[in-house]
């Protein structure tokens, strides 16, 4: 799946690993609003910069971030310049502040959508993998209906695929069976 050097290290520790981790989810959604509409190579080469923007990808602190602030990120050329992006990153840091409140954690709340166990579908080749599931549709509309943007059912299926809510390694590579047995932990 990720065939770019660069990003083995993340296919080979991060990606579809279980992590329960509130301050990581609210890291990928940061990096998935700003990859909507353009590649992952674009958006994940400048992930040291977004998390120095974006206070460590502290919902708290962002969610704090005012206008002004706003205006001085569209200007900073070590991130993505979209101002709709970085309004909706701000406007997301709040919901996400909401989530935890009403669910105790984002991950509590994203895990009940595939009632607490990972999706495993076995896929033997890289072109059989999706990009939205029915989960993940179901996640999209209701992170909608709570007011977060850029939440379409491709990107919350691909954070579904980063935090391990399904495993979408092929067979034949040998983080599928690794990432099987942490589940049965």
């Amino acid at each position: 799946m990720f065939k770019v050097p660069e990003y083995l290290p993340y296919h080979d520790h991060e990606w579809g690993t279980p992590n329960h981790d509130d301050i990581a989810h609210f890291e990928f959604l940061v990096m998935e609003n700003f990859q909507a509409g353009l590649s992952f190579a674009a958006v994940f080469c400048k992930r040291e910069n977004y998390k120095k923007v974006f206070a460590g990808f502290d919902p708290t602190k962002v969610a704090r971030f005012t206008p002004i602030k706003i205006e001085k990120l569209v200007l900073n050329p070590a991130i993505i310049r979209n101002r709709q992006k970085i309004k909706a990153v701000v406007n997301n840091a709040k919901r996400f502040l909401e989530v935890q409140n009403e669910f105790g954690s984002f991950d509590t709340y994203i895990w009940s959508f595939v009632d607490g166990k990972p999706i495993v579908k076995g896929w033997k080749k890289n072109s059989q993998i999706p990009v939205t599931n029915k989960a993940s549709d179901k996640l999209s509309i209701d992170l909608k209906k709570r007011g977060f943007q850029f939440v379409g059912s491709t990107t919350m299926y691909a954070h579904m695929q980063t935090f391990g809510l399904v495993n979408d390694h092929v067979v034949s590579c040998f983080r599928f069976e690794e990432i099987n047995r942490m589940y049965l932990k």
